[in-house]
């Protein structure tokens, strides 16, 4: 999560012009519903199990099932190595793009 300290003059791809703090935090509410589902459907499309992700990723399968139901949110370090396992670009896992 991004912290501002003057929103007034921040344009935002979807809500141009931003209307402050609101704005920039329902724009990243977005962003982690949409890595939720497509890291889910990803790991589906792959066939692999949360468990099989997490011992690749070395982290625990209840951290795995957070990023899934968009409890938790991960590092970039983390959602780098999501986008190098899972051969999908972090944009695409992000719901920048379709692709």
């Amino acid at each position: 999560l991004l912290f501002f300290t003057d929103v007034s003059n921040i344009i935002c791809e979807h809500f141009v012009p931003c209307q402050g703090i609101k704005n920039i935090l329902f724009y990243a509410e977005i962003m982690g519903v949409k890595f939720a589902e497509r890291l889910k459907e990803v790991r589906i499309e792959r066939n692999l199990s949360c468990k099989q992700l997490a011992d690749n990723l070395q982290v625990s399968v209840r951290l795995v099932n957070f990023w899934e139901r968009g409890e938790r949110e991960c590092g970039f370090e983390m959602l780098l190595r999501l986008s190098e396992l899972l051969d999908v670009s972090i944009d695409y896992l992000l719901g920048k793009t379709n692709y």
